[in-house]
């Protein structure tokens, strides 16, 4: 299994950056539809924890809204983590426009 730890600096208030960021995951899931299944998102104030599969693998985590970065954490497991480098760099840029 492999971690995964995206952390995306921000200069908004925290309200502002949560107000952008929430849309992150619906977004991602409108765009890569065919690839991301069994999306859920379970938010308590400035933090969310996540799920979701992207070919079959499942894929958990939070997402923390801080005050001056968001903080992606998760688990990928074995055939995911063949894909790290481009699932992060592709959550990493969807997130930069939204906090832009």
């Amino acid at each position: 299994m492999s971690k995964l730890d995206i952390r995306i600096p921000h200069q908004l208030s925290r309200e502002e950056a949560g107000g952008r960021i929430k849309g992150l995951l619906s977004q991602m899931k409108r765009e890569y539809g065919e690839n991301v299944k069994d999306l859920r998102e379970d938010w308590s104030e400035n933090s969310c924890r996540f799920s979701f599969s992207v070919m079959g693998s499942a894929i958990t985590g939070t997402l923390d809204i801080l005050n001056d970065e968001v903080r992606i954490t998760g688990d990928l497991p074995f055939a995911a983590s063949l894909f790290k480098g481009k699932i992060e760099d592709t959550i990493r840029e969807k997130a930069q426009d939204l906090l832009s």
